[in-house]
């Protein structure tokens, strides 16, 4: 066996960047970015008054002046009318053009105003540009505002508006086929029989995919050799960057996975990592082809390990050639565990937690009951799993392990 360590290694050497394709902006939320995104202009463009009010020379107010004839209004989109003389006042809005002459803006909170006159009732500032968003105070023309690996959420999107990117190239979603197995496996809707269970691996991986850029679709396979054959044949010629199985993975009579993968030229990266849960993890790739996850069938097993090897692939083909790695595919933050564990097998041991943060700015782990790795109940409240070394036996409450985030 290896540790996850190696493992891991072995999944990220596969990962290679998705294609890009050109998306119109609306649809590039969640996205990531195969491009560099400038400034077209200075941001903001202009001189922009930052509160409702007057506009007025600074050097006249300093100088004692302090009652200013109102000369006009500027709106926002408005174009800037200047000041006629430092002597006069111009009332401006929130956004707008600063007028050429003013430097400085007096909020109304701080002035009184009557018959189109302004008396200002605070003391002038120390310096000009008070309540002034100035040009180029953001960035200027030409300066690099997103670059390649970016994943595109509200504020992101906000900003590629804003410099006119009304598409924009983004990598490719990853197309991924998970595909559950078992006989003893049925659909959500019906009616198992005393020997059956519902299907639910295939839906907890499917949204934890989803969630990480991916487009995924479902299958299921019995536990028939030919029909299994059939079935991965026709998904693994269908044009998928990832195939996830969940089950037959094992060592059990019925577990034909890893005979037939190799059967049908996938080959074999690694087969069994020192972890629990999820011992029996396959990993392979097809030349040409996608690579190939074998999940133990355990709700448990399965999740954790598609949280600890599939989604940091995932996240890794979604950078762009050359890109800087982002913090999402490094390794767990630490976290202090608040009870003692013990656990003697010599493997890697992953338990749910649920994260909290306590009055220090610590991050704090409570394992939560889990009744083994066939309980997905357990997993319910879970927000992270600690990554517990084969050594020591006792782990003691107040010290600090990796802590994988859900």
């Amino acid at each position: 066996m290896i540790s996850p360590a190696e493992a891991t290694a072995r999944v990220l050497a596969t990962a290679r960047p998705l294609p890009p394709e050109t998306v119109a902006l609306p649809h590039a939320a969640g996205r990531v970015l195969a491009g560099t995104l400038t400034a077209d202009r200075d941001f903001p463009p202009f001189n922009r008054v930052a509160m409702d009010g007057i506009a007025v020379s600074f050097a006249a107010w300093a100088g004692g002046q302090t009652e200013f004839d109102i000369a006009h209004t500027q709106y926002a989109g408005e174009p800037a009318r200047p000041l006629p003389s430092p002597q006069q006042a111009a009332e401006v809005m929130t956004g707008a053009v600063l007028p050429a002459g003013a430097d400085v803006v007096i909020r109304y909170e701080d002035i009184l105003l009557h018959d189109n006159r302004a008396r200002i009732q605070i003391s002038p500032p120390d310096a000009p540009g008070v309540n002034i968003h100035h040009q180029a105070a953001d960035r200027r023309a030409g300066d690099v505002l997103l670059r390649p690996g970016t994943r595109l959420g509200p504020a992101e999107l906000a900003v590629a508006a804003t410099v006119g990117a009304a598409e924009m190239a983004v990598l490719r979603n990853a197309r991924v086929a998970v595909v559950s197995t078992g006989d003893e496996l049925v659909g959500i809707s019906a009616t198992p029989l005393a020997h059956q269970i519902r299907r639910s691996n295939v839906y907890a991986l499917q949204a934890l995919l989803t969630q990480s850029g991916a487009d995924v679709s479902l299958f299921h396979l019995s536990d028939n050799v030919e029909e299994l054959r059939v079935g991965l044949t026709n998904i693994l010629a269908a044009g998928f960057d990832a195939v996830v199985l969940s089950g037959a993975v094992s060592k059990g009579r019925a577990d034909h996975l890893p005979g037939l993968l190799r059967e049908l030229h996938v080959e074999e990266i690694f087969h069994e990592v020192q972890q629990r849960p999820g011992k029996p993890l396959w990993f392979g790739a097809r030349a040409g082809g996608p690579v190939v996850f074998g999940l133990p069938g355990n709700p448990v097993s399965t999740f954790i390990t598609a949280c600890r090897y599939v989604r940091p692939w995932l996240r890794a083909v979604q950078q762009p050639e050359g890109a800087a790695e982002t913090a999402s595919i490094e390794g767990p933050q630490p976290a202090v565990l608040t009870v003692d564990i013990s656990f003697k097998p010599p493997l890697t041991h992953f338990v749910p937690v649920r994260l909290t943060v306590d009055a220090e700015g610590r991050r704090l782990a409570t394992p939560l009951r889990v009744g083994g790795s066939g309980d997905m109940l357990g997993l319910v409240g879970a927000t992270a799993f600690l990554e517990l070394p084969p050594e020591p036996a006792l782990f003691a409450a107040g010290s600090a392990w990796p802590a994988w985030e859900l």
